[in-house]
């Protein structure tokens, strides 16, 4: 691998950047729970975030996006919220969450935080207050159900996580709640909601932050009347079917609300942000083809959508590349920039999906995609350990499991703790550097070396990847925002060129020789020199080239 200088740390004090700096980011999620642990009880919270931060700044990411930290019940790993304008003890106070946004920015860090608007904890005031048979009961979907004594839900939905969508309360009346029974559903067509939701993200704008990831932004807006689907296994349609209780067109007059918000937030260091430019909001949005998830990002909505097509695609050259065709024209259409991700706090790790129980292929595959999604125009997103290599955990005993979706039936696959396994900081430790006193899910004793302080300033890491990569993708200025041109290419390979750049991906099992196509930047795996001007790529392997 070619090795750059590494990207100092940025000095203290903001960094000069443009108004529309979310256009190309490269973001990074920090699933609080699982990053840095500071007070030894096994569970990360802020102050170990503020203390990690360094990590995130010298990796070369432009922005941190973190998983809620609100007050909670946690019976969903916090999103299920019952306050939104406080920190839940777990995790620190509301001045650790102030002081976290602010040494982030002193980082040259921005900072995204979580907003979870499609439902609530059955513990919000609100909830309780209509349980109780307060006036607030229109603030949630509550109905009466079906059969001679309302005894059957009122319709066939199915949640999310397993089992019927609704719960019966004491009087006979049906809740609506599309997750787990603890979090119930908020109407949407209540005004009320609309009102205290522009209040949430104004109390966290004005403490800094400098955008929100919209948990469930395709789900706020049933369809009129909520008709039965008639079909079972409903989970496995999301994001492949059109559901009536998933992207519906009234979500999008709500994000052309939130964007007329956040809008009126740009360029106002008066209400803390370090160094103005845009406050953004990031769709979470399983919409059923490209052209659906690209009306997230209209130019009057959102300004990011997660792009969960690329996330899904097998390794194969032939679907990377249709995705990548489909989702540029998409978003091209209107004006906005592709959001790339391979891996996040819902879904098996990219390592183990490229490479099943053969964890030296899928790490050999994991490097190369990563390599080939910095590359493609637009923003990235990174999801904490994939910069060290971590694979899924498939082995965790059930009675540590902690996923909801994991002890009911036909929703999720219910294993999503795998990915969210505490971090490895150090060889040595009670949880390998990740707090004093051990960690809420066990970690793979293998872990220690994939660490962070055993990866440090090793050739050929996969966290020294991840840094000269970012190094290089701010360097060069034919990275990030823009356009690529596809060049000619033998099966198995994808191959494109950017302004002064080139990028050569085999997905093959087997190496391949070609002409060189410039300069070598950096590799994921060693390329070695061929005949004349040839080179040879690796199988699975992915290269960058100056041309």
């Amino acid at each position: 691998m070619t090795t750059l200088p590494r990207r100092p740390a940025p000095a203290a004090g903001p960094r000069p950047a443009s108004s529309r700096w979310w256009r190309d980011a490269v973001i990074y999620q920090v699933y609080v729970r699982s990053f840095a642990d500071s007070n030894g009880d096994g569970v990360g919270d802020l102050p170990g975030v503020c203390e990690r931060l360094p990590h995130l700044a010298a990796l070369g990411v432009d922005a941190v996006w973190l998983t809620p930290f609100y007050a909670s019940p946690q019976a969903d790993g916090g999103y299920d919220v019952a306050d939104y304008r406080a920190v839940d003890p777990l995790f620190g106070t509301l001045d650790d969450a102030v002081g976290l946004i602010d040494r982030a920015h002193g980082l040259g860090l921005r900072v995204i935080v979580d907003v979870v608007p499609n439902h609530t904890s059955e513990q919000h005031p609100w909830f309780r207050a209509a349980l109780a048979g307060g006036p607030g009961r229109d603030l949630y979907h509550f109905r009466p159900g079906r059969g001679a004594s309302g005894e059957l839900p009122p319709n066939d939905w199915e949640s999310v996580f397993g089992g019927p969508a609704w719960t019966r309360v004491p009087d006979g009346d049906w809740y609506l709640h599309l997750f787990a029974p603890q979090q119930p559903d908020l109407n949407w067509e209540n005004p009320a909601v609309h009102a205290e939701f522009d209040s949430v993200l104004r109390f966290w704008l004005d403490k800094g932050v400098d955008g929100f990831r919209v948990d469930v932004a395709h789900g706020m807006v049933k369809a009129a009347g909520m008709p039965d689907i008639g079909a079972r296994e409903q989970a496995r349609m999301i994001g492949s079917q059109v559901l009536p209780f998933f992207d519906q067109d009234g979500v999008h007059a709500i994000h052309r609300g939130w964007r007329r918000l956040l809008d009126s937030y740009t360029d106002r260091p008066d209400h803390g942000d370090a160094y103005g430019g845009e406050r953004i909001g990031v769709a979470e949005a399983w919409a059923p083809s490209p052209e659906r998830l690209a009306l997230y990002v209209r130019p009057d909505e959102l300004h990011q959508a997660f792009n969960f097509q690329f996330l899904t695609c097998p390794w194969d050259a032939v679907a990377m590349r249709a995705v990548i065709d489909a989702s540029l024209a998409a978003t091209g259409s209107v004006g906005a920039p592709t959001t790339w991700v391979l891996s996040n706090h819902d879904v098996v790790r990219h390592l183990t999906r490229y490479g099943g129980a053969d964890r030296a292929l899928g790490l050999r595959r994991a490097r190369a995609a990563a390599l080939l999604m910095l590359a493609l125009p637009g923003s990235t997103y990174l999801y904490q350990g994939e910069e060290l290599g971590l694979p899924e955990v498939t082995d965790l005993p059930d009675a540590v499991r902690q996923d909801p979706s994991f002890f009911r039936s036909d929703g999720q696959d219910g294993l999503r703790d795998g990915c969210r396994v505490p971090l490895p900081w150090t060889p040595e430790g009670p949880s390998y550097g990740f707090g004093s006193g051990g960690s809420w899910l066990p970690q793979p004793a293998d872990w220690q070396g994939l660490s962070a302080a055993a990866q440090e300033g090793v050739a050929g890491s996969t966290l020294e990847l991840y840094r000269t990569a970012l190094t290089v993708r701010r360097e060069l200025p034919g990275l990030g925002d823009g356009a690529m041109e596809w060049r000619p290419s033998a099966d198995g390979l994808l191959d494109f060129e950017r302004d002064g750049f080139r990028c050569t991906l085999n997905a093959t099992s087997a190496p391949v020789e070609l002409p060189s196509p410039g300069r070598l930047l950096v590799a994921s795996a060693e390329v070695a020199p061929g005949a004349g001007a040839q080179v040879v790529l690796p199988a699975d392997s992915c290269a960058w080239w100056a041309i």
